[in-house]
């Protein structure tokens, strides 16, 4: 038979085991989000961060979302035989201690239906999420022009 202190332990541990799966790693951050602000309003943008993960272990990046758009999701440009194409991606590993940069012309997000005006320097909020079921969350800062890189 069960106890009732016993049963509240083990619903304890199940509530911290469902929290530490889906709260973000601190080893895992969004840095540096932007996105480009259309010159006329359009059905979309596109949106650019650098990925670190600082974790031991590979992560994997399989979607995305914001509440600012009716739908995000990862792509990549790639030129080939002098035309430019685009392709979404599923899978984005980014290996322990490495970064990966989403910028125009290469890895970017696609950010579709806007929920809001976008307006030069508005933050809007944006989630990754990871193939083990982790969140990062993080800002997109909407912007005219691309900022200067060091």
């Amino acid at each position: 038979m069960i106890t009732k202190p016993f049963m509240c332990v083990l619903l304890a541990l199940c509530a911290f085991e469902v929290s530490a799966q889906t709260s973000a790693p601190a080893c895992v951050t969004l840095e540096q989000g932007w996105v480009r602000l259309p010159p006329v309003a359009m059905p979309m943008a596109a949106g650019y961060a650098r990925i670190r993960n600082d974790c031991r272990n590979e992560v994997v990046v399989i979607g995305a979302g914001s509440r600012a758009f009716a739908e995000v999701s990862l792509h990549e440009t790639t030129l080939v035989q002098g035309i430019s194409r685009m392709r979404e991606i599923e899978r984005l590993p980014i290996a322990a201690g490495a970064s990966v940069e989403l910028k125009p012309g290469g890895l970017h997000l696609m950010l579709m239906r806007p929920e809001v005006q976008l307006k030069d320097g508005a933050q809007l909020p944006l989630r990754l999420s990871l193939e083990d079921g982790r969140k990062i969350d993080g800002m997109l800062q909407v912007r005219g022009a691309a900022p200067a890189r060091p």
